[in-house]
């Protein structure tokens, strides 16, 4: 069996222009976002706890607890609202609904959770209410001529709903059955979030413009402007204190500031930063706990008394992840991973704190990444071909460690007994570097393009796999690797994903693009067994042996997870859907019973294995 310990969750995905919206529960002891075709819900105040919902076919935008915290509504791209319990781990779906044919930006529920209001860019309206039981239409959203890009209820009765427009505009609605009751004009720009306060009293806007205005509830005047204007740059969002006395901004201008409602002064301006990705475009206000989003999508806890610097950053990944690696030596030991924007996270693995590795790194994608037993450092090769080391002492990449590659790396591995020296497969060649040099040193050009590469832990050999050709090609090296020659080739049909040798270099074992594992036994590269290991019904990504040499993990394509035994090569274990709707990107074993997995979803997950 194989049983889920930890998923190390992904940041919210950002994008820049557009705000992104927080959830809360109404106890205040989780909040939530989307990520993907994912919603990640998260425990407010251990962040490392997580859950991820995967139920939506198109990428989420949007997802909001009931006021009786019962059930979840959340929405995606395509126009779907599920709503789902909160109640059971399974997350039973309630219903599904299409108030309109178009991208929801946001959502409501009334405070008695039997409706709701969705708004967004439909094709002949931008906003529907409608029952939560049947789904049943209770007003419709009119008099926006353009994407409505925010909406809340009013939390007390009488019922209103309130909008907000890329028409510049607000929207006042009441009901129910909701009808359009008036529009205001305050707005030069985007108006980019509305809400109420919690009596219901108050309602507050933020626009593209960087103006904040306070409005009365009942006849919809303007109370006034906070500052003049709140923010130098466009109003991403705004939040509520539970006693409605104070609200919390945020802004392009990379500043959150909090105000006080009761003389319409600033309070707190809290400067987050002076990079583009400092820009904060979300803030969420539940209990003591203050959040805002970076562009970043790193989850800042702001002190309310304590403008100087956030409590604490929640980091991580918001892009896919591309590479794994581990620092066994250290205790507990970490976990190194690379993604698709060039970033490297080390998390803690038994409690999930991270951090993001300092200093100056790759400028395009982590290709892959060892750690490097003989000094300590995790060796990495990134897509803006060089080669770089990261110092595990203290998390920042090493300044005297740039090897530019003369092509695109794939895949590294080092010299069975010279850690010094690391084999790279390169987009049309074999390179083999010098890192204690810090420089190349052999440059192989090949006739195929390799994929992964691996060296033997004791021969001679090094094991290379083909894209186009489809064969795994074997060669003997001379001592320091100053030339390679062929030993033999393994043919395969499809291209070769993956190639590893086992820790005690009894076998090479191989994934390919037509699903298969494949275990070679050296040094003569036969077939170790006459049992095909196809099981997968997609693409093998990624191989990983246990540090026994006894079981090896894959992880593919079709989002599932397979252990199989060397020993007992008809038996093996399979999780389907480890990553749900992602395929899995990498895997390595933390030690002889825990597993690894990476996936395009951005998470990282450790799984637990039982053996019979």
């Amino acid at each position: 069996m194989i049983h889920n310990q930890s998923i190390f969750a992904s940041l919210p995905r950002t994008s820049r222009g557009l705000p992104l919206v927080l959830g809360g529960d109404p106890k205040g002891k989780h909040f939530l976002y989307p990520n993907g075709n994912f919603i990640i819900i998260r425990d407010i105040e251990h962040p490392e706890i997580a859950e991820i919902y995967t139920e939506h076919s198109a990428q989420t935008t949007v997802a909001k607890y009931s006021p009786s915290g019962f059930y979840i509504a959340s929405a995606d791209q395509s126009g779907k609202v599920r709503i789902w319990d909160t109640t059971q781990k399974e997350h039973i779906l309630k219903a599904e609904y299409q108030p309109f044919a178009g991208i929801v930006k946001d959502l409501a529920w009334s405070p008695d959770s039997q409706r709701i209001v969705a708004v967004g860019e439909g094709r002949e309206k931008f906003g529907h209410v409608f029952m939560m039981e049947t789904g049943t239409s209770v007003g419709e959203i009119s008099g926006h001529s353009k994407v409505i890009n925010s909406c809340d209820f009013k939390p007390s009765r009488p019922f209103r709903i309130v909008t907000g427009g890329e028409d510049n505009l607000i929207g006042i609605f009441e009901g129910p059955p909701f009808k359009f009751k008036q529009q205001l004009e305050n707005h030069t720009k985007y108006v980019q979030s509305v809400r109420y306060s919690p009596d219901g009293e108050t309602f507050a806007s933020g626009g593209f413009d960087g103006r904040i205005y306070l409005f009365k509830s009942k006849d919809y005047t303007l109370i006034g402007e906070l500052g003049s204007p709140a923010h130098s740059g466009g109003c991403y969002g705004v939040a509520w204190s539970p006693d409605g006395s104070k609200l919390l901004s945020v802004s392009g201008d990379r500043t959150a500031k909090m105000w006080d409602i009761g003389n319409m002064t600033c309070i707190h301006t809290y400067n987050m930063g002076d990079d583009l990705l400092d820009q904060q475009v979300s803030c969420l206000w539940q209990g003591k706990n203050i959040l805002t989003v970076s562009l970043s999508g790193f989850i800042n806890y702001l002190d309310e008394s304590d403008p100087s610097k956030p409590i604490r950053v929640i980091k991580g990944h918001n892009k896919s992840i591309t590479s794994l690696a581990v620092n066994y030596k250290s205790e507990p030991p970490s976990i190194y991973t690379g993604s698709h924007d060039g970033f490297i996270n080390h998390w803690n693995s038994v409690n999930g704190e991270n951090d993001r590795v300092k200093g100056k790194g790759h400028a395009n994608q982590i290709q892959d990444m060892k750690y490097r037993e003989s000094t300590g450092e995790i060796i990495t090769i990134g897509l803006d071909d060089t080669v770089r080391a990261i110092d595990v002492n203290d998390q920042s990449f090493k300044e005297d460690v740039h090897i530019k590659l003369p092509c695109q790396p794939k895949s590294i591995s080092f010299l069975a007994k010279n850690q010094d020296k690391a084999v790279i497969a390169a987009y049309s060649s074999i390179t083999v570097v010098n890192l204690k040099q810090n420089k190349v040193e052999q440059n192989f050009p090949v006739s195929f393009e390799p994929t992964s590469v691996s060296v033997h832990p004791s021969e001679n050999h090094l094991a290379v796999g083909g894209q186009k050709d489809h064969k795994v090609h074997v060669y003997t090296y001379t001592e320091g690797c100053d030339s390679i020659t062929p030993k033999i080739e393994l043919d395969h049909r499809d291209c070769i994903a993956d190639v590893v040798y086992s820790p005690d270099g009894q076998y090479l074992a191989v994934a390919d693009a037509n699903r298969k594992v494949v275990l070679y036994k050296t040094p003569n590269y036969e077939l170790a067994h006459n049992v095909e290991w196809g099981f997968h019904t997609a693409r093998v990504n990624c191989l990983a042996w246990s540090p026994d040499s006894i079981h090896l993990a894959s992880g593919s394509l079709d989002t599932g997870l397979i252990v199989w035994d060397v020993s007992k090569p008809h038996n093996h274990i399979a999780l389907k859907k480890a990553h749900p709707q992602s395929q899995i990107t990498r895997i390595i074993w933390l030690d002889a019973n825990r597993i690894i997995t990476t996936g395009q979803d951005s998470n990282v997950k450790i799984w637990t294995v039982e053996f019979k």
